[in-house]
């Protein structure tokens, strides 16, 4: 993921042994949800269908409940949505996000006053 003046914190939550949830899972989530379909999604980000979708199996695997459900049949038939789960995953997701960007903004800020002046124009080139 580029780092992205708008969304300058990316947290990475460990919930449980080697599961955890960050920007690509949720930024996946997303594009599933917006399109319909694992295979856009992944390709949305730049990712291969086959990392996509073992990444959905093992958010599949590791809530209770689905968080995407897939339907067989190609472009014309098949497809993916978020399940409730999935939609909650995101939206909870997304809050964190929000809640700790909020209370990050004056660490963030400081950290950004003391960058060289090179730094500072090589963010905003990117």
């Amino acid at each position: 993921m580029t780092n992205n003046p708008a969304r300058p914190l990316h947290l990475r939550i460990a919930l449980v042994g080697d599961f955890a949830i960050g920007p690509g899972k949720a930024d996946l989530l997303e594009g599933i949800r917006d399109t319909g379909s694992i295979a856009a999604a992944g390709r949305r980000m730049k990712m291969s269908y086959k990392r996509a979708w073992s990444l959905v199996e093992a958010m599949n695997a590791a809530f209770r409940e689905p968080v995407v459900e897939t339907e067989r049949g190609g472009s014309a038939r098949g497809g993916a949505r978020l399940t409730a789960t999935g939609e909650e995953v995101l939206a909870t997701y997304r809050r964190m996000m929000d809640k700790a960007g909020k209370a990050a903004a004056p660490e963030i800020d400081t950290l950004k006053s003391m960058l060289s002046p090179d730094a500072a124009s090589d963010a905003k080139d990117n």
